[in-house]
């Protein structure tokens, strides 16, 4: 079924994971509001996290968890919250398409008067956060991610059936994460950068924010330009459903 969030930004979702879709809204939504409560700043981190292109979800859940955790640090975790949707996906949507998170994270991203009012940043990862995992110097990155894949994938029983059916190989492995780990290769990284875009589209509007109170928007570690953050991309999963 096609769904649409109140800014009017509409995937092709299973009805089967409406209430938990909804029930993690709410359940997030009220995580934001604490850590506001506390007074910290509130970033939204958008990840690539499933396999496609070559990638695997758990090494992406992994590396994830490692941004978040770089990121508070950059600003100090008692003055900074970092929502990971690596972390707080919900139970219940094992099998869950792309379009149905998308659904469900564009809805928290949005707030409840579609200016993002929960959040105070975006921050978009990038090849250079990808690499501090893996630790590449810039020098035989290919061959360092070769022999990550033969040390930690290959003899990983939970990997197995991945490799077995091919999904998952040491060559599609490399050229991942050494070409193509980044939101630039990610339908739902696509959708929330546009997302982004949209609130701030708003917020410039807007009698209580203006140019002044935009998102701050981050790629690879670095603020990006009025420019960039301005400038819309491909979309990823948007579209309503066709019959």
């Amino acid at each position: 079924m096609t769904a649409c969030t109140a800014l009017d930004i509409c995937y092709c979702v299973h009805p089967e994971f409406k209430d938990a879709i909804a029930a993690n809204v709410a359940r997030i939504r009220t995580l934001l509001a604490d850590q506001r409560a506390q007074g910290k700043a509130i970033g939204y981190l958008s990840v690539p996290l499933s396999a496609a292109g070559g990638g695997s979800f758990t090494v992406n859940t992994a590396i994830a968890a490692r941004i978040a955790g770089r990121v508070t640090e950059r600003f100090g975790p008692r003055a900074t919250f970092v929502l990971n949707p690596g972390a707080e996906g919900g139970d219940g949507l094992r099998g869950a398409s792309g379009a149905d998170y998308m659904y469900m994270w564009t809805q928290i991203l949005e707030g409840d008067k579609g200016l993002g009012e929960a959040f105070d940043f975006v921050y978009f990862s990038g090849p250079r956060d990808f690499a501090g995992y893996f630790e590449l110097t810039g020098t035989h990155d290919f061959e360092r991610l070769e022999a990550w894949f033969d040390d930690k994938i290959a003899p990983d029983p939970q990997f197995k059936d991945a490799i077995a059916n091919g999904s998952l190989t040491r060559n599609g492995f490399r050229n991942y994460y050494g070409l193509r780990a980044s939101v630039a290769f990610s339908y739902g990284s696509h959708d929330e950068w546009n997302i982004a875009r949209m609130i701030n589209d708003r917020r410039r509007g807007a009698t209580d924010y203006g140019i002044a109170n935009q998102l701050a928007v981050f790629f690879d570690g670095q603020p990006m330009s009025p420019g960039g953050y301005e400038s819309p991309t491909a979309a990823g999963d948007v579209g309503r459903c066709v019959k």
